[in-house]
């Protein structure tokens, strides 16, 4: 691309003023040199009704002057990148002439012209601190931005002296009012910093500790509501029981006291509305790091922890399920396995096998969005049905042999299943938002009512080691019509690809829209060639890692999008696994396959 200068791109844009609004393409795909800043409209939009326009802006190192101890390491640069994300985001709100993306189409701009003229806006963040393709901070210093702009336009024809004026004078100032050398906050960026960089190292220290989580004494944990996750003001902060209390040393803030939960089996017990499942969403969120002041911005859990869901009619691709499903009637095998429609309790079973499969090491489950079937079988039903009649060895009959035998711990919210108690290694009573330490009063609850013979539990037998799932690469196809490629995403809950809508709405560790975006690149790669039949799905996910590792967040997503975070192996897995499309190497070659029923049982059979 060529580079010009701020006076040529503004007499480019007065030269097609009037002219139709598909003229634009001819200032895009350039660089042009603004002073401090270049500035490439990368896609111009063919519309002004249409998505906004998207541009990229580069500041150098200097005009920057990030300090060094912002740039040491890719958790540094990220958190960098995160504060000068919401600076800019800040800086857009100040903007008089700022016109939000989000008024409808039909409507007019503040600065005038049609549709989304003179708007100017780029990627809203929540509480997380992702790596997100909005901004980048290179390891010199030098900051990519990615913005929509909307080009201004009087119907569909050119408003090219606005434009210069968007482009050439607005763009630069609010720009540099974010990130420029003479209006940085170095004290917020640096508190920003090693915030998250306290998150990482506390996280690092879990293992030697012995640790699936530890959430620092005074966190806030409630949010303020079920769409609005910041912290809820007059939350109870957490208090820490001395059973529990584990210090942890912050390499910013020294010491710090708080709730560890060991591995395990951990059960969260208490009454309805005390904070069991409060305390499981912020154990489940706190894999992520968080912004200072977020109130679990001291709160870290193992980065390999998975929330497990039931998750009824979703489809099972090739799953080895014998350790929880055996013994069908009519002989049917569950080693590989397949279902278009899988039942509560087999859904819930595939998902602790994906989960393991691509390495999870914690499993978080909540008994309200649990299968009871999958969790429990108590002593009458034992009785009732004779395990020869009963394919589905309950989770409480593994739960002990994950952890003692594969090393994978479980934290589990339990409001009516008391078995659980002859299992658990702590119990933490949740009473009013408060953890208190109930494990020895459980274990004589459990003494004084003990589960006798057939109702105690215990695996019945080894954990069957599964084969590879290789996954073809004809299960990635994001054709639709005569689109050579569709795959988009507007929520956390599904992902467009191809023909298809990928339900995700199960998978409660998505957090951000863009996580979905950025899976969606994952799934472009995979059908473009990444995907070959021979590598299995956990190899698949060790390249992309692998890529990321030896770059940043551009390494994976599609060019020239700002509306990108990126998502941990676990979610993509989870993704992949839900595509109805998806066939394992070894499975019957025909895509559509002997019609299936639910959970398993072919049609008439």
């Amino acid at each position: 691309m060529s580079v010009a200068d701020a006076d040529a791109l503004r007499d480019a844009l007065r030269a097609i003023d009037g002219r139709s609004y598909g003229e634009y393409r001819r200032v895009a795909r350039r660089t042009w040199a603004l002073g401090d800043l270049d500035l490439t409209i990368e896609h111009a939009q063919g519309d002004p009704f249409a998505s906004p326009s998207r541009i990229r802006v580069d500041v150098s190192a200097a005009r920057v002057g990030l300090p060094r101890r912002t740039l040491e390491s890719a958790d540094a640069r990220r958190a960098c990148a995160d504060f000068l994300h919401r600076a800019l985001i800040a800086a857009l709100r100040r903007d008089p002439a700022h016109a939000s993306a989000a008024r409808p189409a039909s409507g007019r701009g503040r600065s005038g012209g049609s549709g989304g003229s003179g708007s100017i806006d780029i990627l809203r963040v929540g509480q997380e601190v992702l790596a997100r393709s909005a901004v980048v901070v290179k390891p010199a210093g030098a900051v990519c931005l990615r913005l929509t702009v909307g080009l201004p336009a009087s119907g569909r024809r050119i408003l090219g002296r606005a434009a210069a004026d968007l482009l050439v004078e607005r763009l630069p100032r609010i720009v540099l009012a974010a990130v420029g050398s003479d209006v940085l906050d170095r004290d917020a960026l640096h508190g920003h910093v090693e915030t998250v960089l306290d998150q990482v190292a506390l996280r690092e220290q879990l293992e030697e500790h012995g640790l699936v989580a530890f959430l620092a004494e005074g966190s806030i944990l409630p949010r303020a509501s079920g769409v609005d996750d910041r912290p809820l003001r007059e939350a109870i902060p957490l208090s820490v029981p001395e059973a529990f209390a584990v210090e942890l040393n912050a390499p910013h803030r020294g010491p710090i006291r708080g709730l560890g939960i060991g591995r395990g089996v951990t059960l969260i017990a208490g009454g309805g509305y005390h904070g069991k499942s409060t305390l499981l969403e912020a154990l489940a969120r706190s894999v992520y790091d968080h912004v200072p002041a977020d109130g679990r911005e001291l709160c870290v859990t193992d980065a390999a922890a998975v929330c497990i869901r039931a998750e009824d009619g979703r489809a099972v691709h090739g799953v080895d399920l014998r350790p929880f499903i055996q013994n069908l009637p009519l002989g049917r095998s569950t080693e590989r396995f397949e279902t278009a429609d899988a039942s509560g309790s087999t859904s819930q079973a595939a998902a602790i096998v994906e989960a393991l499969e691509v390495g999870a090491t914690a499993l978080l489950i909540d008994e309200d969005t649990a299968a009871t079937n999958f969790m429990i079988r108590d002593a009458r039903m034992r009785r009732l049905v004779p395990p020869e009649r009963e394919p589905i060895t309950p989770f409480i009959d593994r739960v002990r042999q994950l952890h003692e035998e594969r090393g994978v711990s479980s934290i589990l919210v339990v409001g009516g299943a008391g078995d659980y108690l002859d299992v658990a290694d702590r119990v933490v009573l949740m009473d009013t938002y408060r953890p208190r330490d109930a494990t020895e009063r459980a274990r004589g609850v459990a003494g004084e009512l003990p589960l006798a013979g057939d109702g105690a539990p215990q695996a019945p037998g080894p954990w069957a080691e599964p084969s590879r799932r290789c996954p073809r690469p004809a299960s990635f196809d994001p054709r639709r019509g005569r689109r050579a490629e569709r795959v988009r995403s507007r929520s956390t809950r599904a992902i467009e690809f191809g023909a298809e809508e990928i339900d995700l709405s199960a998978v409660a560790q998505i957090v951000d829209a863009a996580q979905c975006r950025f899976i969606g690149d994952v799934l472009s790669r995979l059908s473009r060639g990444l995907c070959d039949g021979r590598r299995s799905l956990p190899e698949l996910l060790d390249e992309i890692e692998a890529d990321l590792l030896q770059g940043d967040i551009d390494e994976i997503t599609e060019p020239t999008f700002g509306d990108r975070a990126e998502a941990r192996r676990f979610e993509v897995a989870a993704a992949i696994n839900r595509l109805r499309s998806l066939r394992i190497v070894g499975d019957s070659p025909d895509r559509g396959g002997t019609p299936v029923a639910r959970d398993g049982g072919t049609v008439g059979g």
